[in-house]
């Protein structure tokens, strides 16, 4: 695939001057013909500035509009037909951009940079992810090594079909993995070494953001197959009614109003989850 002008990398950025003092550089000498296209969500800073002054292409925000937008941005300002996305803040390193184009020439659509669980930010972090990465695997029948990865290089107009389902915040790594399973592209894995972070300004609150990560598990399924989580939910319910109705039968000889309330949640999810199944089922199909 080489260092031709059909590859653009886009690193979204809020306050990440520092950062981009090392990794601009590095990816020009790199891939002096790529496009290389510096998303300013809302910095305060002089991210702008430096990024303009290393040559690449700013697109400016007044505001932050978060992460995912920012990707956004950048993919429909991108001419390439191979993007790059990696993060600003001195983790990613552009030696590693290789080794995920690479392993997309062989035939794949995305390839995604693995962290193991040194790139993890925390302990929490790498257990939570641990997990989504597991769930993931189970509701796509792929191994999942890395869910929420935002270093990954994709062709650009598979990448675009599912720009409208892409979050404005942190979960468009997660979006955009699991729509391309979805629609049946080959995504791939590539095991990077992940840097410590230049500076000290992160962007994750524990508190807000592990109610957000907590959301990613039913969005998972809402963007795959939702009925992979509201079927064995309704089991639960339906089983739960079931248990309750045999011991209250054995207790007093009765059928009681909550066992019918069980048995009716266990009917309202199912039917849930069907309807949401062909709703998904619409949203990914492609006419022509």
């Amino acid at each position: 695939m080489g260092q031709s002008a059909s590859l653009s990398i886009v690193l979204p950025a809020k306050n990440e001057a520092e950062g981009l003092q090392r990794t601009l550089p590095e990816l020009r000498q790199r891939f002096p013909e790529a496009q290389i296209i510096v998303v300013d969500d809302g910095s305060t800073d002089a991210t702008a500035d430096i990024a303009a002054g290393h040559g690449a292409q700013v697109l400016r925000s007044p505001y932050s509009m978060g992460n995912g937008a920012a990707v956004k941005r950048g993919a429909r300002a991108a001419s390439g037909e191979i993007l790059v996305f990696m993060d600003a803040d001195g983790q990613h390193g552009a030696e590693h951009v290789a080794a995920l184009l690479a392993k997309l020439a062989e035939g794949f659509d995305m390839v995604v940079g693995a962290r193991d669980a040194s790139g993890q930010a925390s302990l929490s972090r790498g257990l939570a992810n641990a997990f989504y990465n597991r769930l993931a695997s189970w509701m796509t029948g792929h191994r999942v090594e890395d869910l929420t990865s935002g270093f990954r290089a994709v062709r650009a107009d598979k990448f675009r079909e599912f720009l409208h389902l892409l979050p404005n915040g942190f979960s468009y790594p997660t979006t955009s993995t699991m729509a391309f399973f979805r629609s049946a592209y080959a995504v791939a894995y590539v095991p990077i070494p992940v840097a410590k972070r230049v500076g000290t300004n992160s962007h994750i609150r524990p508190l807000k953001d592990g109610v957000r990560f907590l959301l990613i598990i039913f969005k998972i399924a809402s963007l795959y197959s939702p009925l992979k989580l509201f079927a064995p939910t309704a089991v639960v319910f339906f089983g739960a009614g079931a248990g309750w109705y045999a011991w209250t039968l054995h207790e007093s000889g009765r059928f009681t109003n909550m066992s019918m309330l069980l048995f009716s949640a266990a009917v309202i999810v199912f039917l849930i989850g069907l309807i949401s199944e062909q709703i998904t089922n619409l949203t990914y199909r492609r006419d022509g």
